[in-house]
């Protein structure tokens, strides 16, 4: 305490010595559409820096010396002007670039900051644009996809959304649209995401040391942010394709005062089912729906309100039947207090559940799972002076879980487990800029998870089995207190270079029980109990960045090491479908490490990016392996991402992609016996051995019909796994029936070739 005092302290002391200084504010918009821009940079001539917030909103304190004021970001075209003499407030309107008027003035939106004068590391800020560029499955575009081209971010096969990153589980990702957590971001089983790029305004991802306001995982954060609707113009945008058609219609309330937003799409394979007599009846479709109001109160206040749905639909016939979906509800309001005090404050609620119906036995049953949040969080964000920059905050969160439960069976009714949890944080970070070449930005965060009682916990003995069941109670059933400090360092070598250094420790309290690598919508979301308890993730990192040829290239070298507690695994011969699930679970460490290398070409005909990582993913789990180190399901060695796109004229551009990966880390069997009987296998090293080498090449061709500021045609061919690679989806074992005591395998790929059309359009 003493020396957060002290802190606080110099803080105020500094703020004195700038206060003969002068301070301008306001927020920075799109002047097509009104949505607010984050990421500006502001510099004034004095050489005092700052740069918008997640609003678009920005403060800055410069020397009476200044005379001018900058505003600058990929995308924009570069805004300079006097600084004004009486006035503090300065709302800035920025055009945009018009990549479709100079071939040579092509400029990838990928890298939205410069990566060599910003203080964080292992951060991908990536435009929509860029998103729309690259090459993917049926010509649906797809966010997920497109971030899994990232080194450090990895996929997790042939159709899968669910991503990886830096070594870590699945569940380990934080992934926010408009701040509310999605728990499951695919569609159909994996092979679509459910951000309908249409909807979103842009995309960062936090590979390394995130900032304080964002935890409860240990791995990365996905922030993904909605268009606000234009309120100047009202728009109507969409896309057909074979698959799925999606519409998008925006527009003004009141005139640069207030907007709406309503996004959609819907998938129709299950149209074609119906044509034919064997699929006829059997359901296969998605459908989702994004909406958001923006209104601006005054001046200085602005309210959100946004909302998401989607649900999936998979059955056949009145045999089986399985859907999911996510629904989220985002309130927000922001006030500017005074030139140098912000605060937003959020209301979040996010709901994620699954349904299994089995019909073919009597009686029939169902098996869901669920789990819902309620959250608030209030935060400040102070602008002390030119070289402190605080935000501050608390957050809480009410967990309601249902971890896996029996409906409509006999006996079976109050098989549901449903827990309650509560998760809050306070949180403090500051961004320190003691001279032009170096930069510091250290927080602290204080995270606490209750258990709450109204389920059932369990005491366990040795053997796995229950003792004794907790359940009711006042107070809580357990409680997990952590700290989680950050720190993150800059220093500029030159005007072009720069190293950083950053070290973060992150806290989970959710967890994902899955004993597959690929994400499945039943994979069951279970909290801290009395006897799981939170993940502890500790990383550092290192890094190198250049800018080349005046930031026509940028290349970035980092290395980074991760340490992780409290991991947990099946143990061997689990029954995965145990209503008690932590009976089946043992618990023990993970590491991971590796070294991420990303060249990127920003400017010309020819843009793209050349990402490659180099990496190891291990877990030590008592009672697995021999109590040895083993590769994490996810673990790959070496990836490779080549990620191109041609301007051949005006209005045909050509996209391509290049993947290659180790093989996923696999647990095959050694041996096949029979025991009375019934056939079994005889399994060894955990995930010991590997999948084949995953190889593959897409392509897309964009032909632009008519684009103009306010209206778009276009038209997309694309062709994924260009030249037919069957990599494989499933590896399965089994009896060679023509000869005896001979094992037969056999590897399923789930595309080959596989053409698309699309057609986009805006008016």
């Amino acid at each position: 305490m003493r020396y957060f005092l002290l802190l606080v302290l110099f803080i105020c002391t500094q703020s004195m010595i700038f206060a003969q200084n002068k301070t301008i504010n306001g927020y920075v918009t799109d002047a097509y559409s009104g949505e607010s821009i984050r990421g500006v940079r502001v510099s004034t001539d004095d050489g005092k820096r700052s740069t918008t917030n997640d609003y678009g909103y920005y403060s800055l304190t410069y020397s009476e010396a200044a005379s001018s004021v900058t505003f600058s970001v990929d995308g924009y075209e570069d805004e300079t002007m006097d600084l004004p003499v009486e006035q503090t407030r300065l709302d800035i309107i920025l055009f945009a670039t018009d990549t479709h008027v100079e071939l040579q003035s092509v400029v990838v939106q990928a890298s939205m900051q410069n990566k060599v004068s910003d203080v964080n590391m292992g951060v991908e800020k990536l435009a929509i644009k860029t998103l729309n560029q690259v090459p993917v499955l049926l010509g649906e575009r797809d966010l997920i996809k497109s971030i899994q081209l990232l080194p450090g971010v990895r996929s997790l096969g042939d159709g899968q959304s669910g991503i990886t990153v830096r070594g870590g589980n699945i569940d380990q990702n934080l992934i926010l649209l408009d701040d509310a957590p999605v728990y499951n971001a695919a569609h159909l089983l994996g092979f679509f995401s459910t951000f309908n790029s249409d909807a979103v305004k842009d995309v960062t991802l936090y590979k390394g040391t995130a900032p304080a306001q964002f935890g409860g995982r240990i791995s990365s954060v996905l922030d993904v942010r909605m268009k606000d609707g234009n309120n100047r113009h009202h728009s109507v945008s969409g896309g057909l394709g074979l698959i799925a058609s999606r519409l998008n219609v925006e527009g003004p309330i009141q005139q640069g005062k207030s907007s709406y937003l309503i996004s959609g799409r819907r998938t129709y394979a299950d149209m074609f089912l119906q044509l034919t007599e064997e699929f006829k009846g059997n359901k296969l479709y998605f459908y989702d729906l994004n909406a958001k109001l923006n209104f601006e109160l005054s001046d200085k206040e602005r309210l959100f309100v946004s909302g998401y749905f989607g649900r999936d639909v998979l059955s056949i016939g009145d045999v089986f039947g399985i859907n999911w979906g996510n629904a989220t509800t985002t309130a927000r309001y922001n006030r500017i207090w005074n030139d140098k005090l912000f605060s937003n404050t959020t209301f979040v609620f996010s709901d994620f559940d699954f349904r299994i119906d089995i019909k073919s036995t009597a009686p029939n049953f169902s098996i869901v799972s669920s789990i819902r949040d309620f959250s608030l969080r209030h935060e400040f964000q102070y602008y002390a002076n030119a070289r402190n920059e605080m935000r501050m905050g608390v957050s809480t969160i009410h967990h309601s879980n249902v971890t896996g439960g029996i409906v409509g069976l006999v006996g079976l009714e109050d098989t549901n487990e449903k827990r309650y949890g509560l998760e809050s944080a306070a949180y403090f970070t500051n961004q320190y800029k003691p001279s032009d070449k170096f930069q510091i930005e250290y927080g602290l965060r204080l995270s606490h998870f209750g258990v709450l009682p109204g389920g059932n916990y369990y005491n366990f003995d040795s053997a796995g089995e229950v003792i004794d069941t907790i359940a009711g109670g006042s107070g809580f059933v357990a409680s997990y207190f952590n700290l989680e400090p950050r720190l993150a360092m800059n220093y500029i070598l030159r005007q072009d270079q720069s190293i950083k250094l950053s070290y973060t420790r992150n806290t989970q309290h959710i967890h994902l029980v899955s004993n597959s690598v690929a994400a499945s919508p039943s994979d069951r979301w279970i909290m801290n109990t009395n006897y799981i308890r939170p993940q502890i993730g500790d990383q550092i990192s290192l890094g190198y960045f250049r800018n080349l040829q005046n930031m026509r290239y940028d290349f970035a070298l980092e290395t980074y090491y991760k340490k992780m507690q409290n991991q947990a695994d099946f143990k061997d011969a689990a029954n995965e479908q145990d209503l008690i699930i932590e009976r089946q679970l043992v618990f023990g460490e993970g590491r991971a490490y590796g070294v991420e290398m990303l060249l990127r070409k920003n400017q010309g005909k020819l843009t793209g990016w050349l990402g490659y990582n180099l990496s190891k993913s291990e877990r030590r789990i008592d009672g697995v392996n021999n109590d040895n180190w083993y590769p994490a399901r996810q673990d790959r060695t070496h990836d490779l991402a080549i990620v191109s796109n041609y301007a051949l004229t005006p209005k045909l551009s050509l996209g391509a992609v290049f993947v290659l990966q180790t093989g996923n880390a696999v647990t095959f069997p050694v041996a096949r016996y029979e025991m009375e009987g019934q056939e079994a296998y005889y399994y060894t090293e955990r995930n010991g051995y590997r999948m084949p080498l995953y190889h593959r090449a897409d392509v897309s061709l964009t032909w632009t019909l008519r684009q103009t500021e306010r209206r778009l045609s276009e038209l997309v061919f694309g062709v994924y796994n260009l030249y037919g690679r069957e990599n494989p989806f499933i590896i399965n074992f089994g009896r060679d029936e023509s000869v005896a005591n001979r094992t037969v395998v056999t590897q399923f790929a789930l595309f080959k070739y596989v053409p698309s059309i699309s057609w986009n359009f805006k008016f």
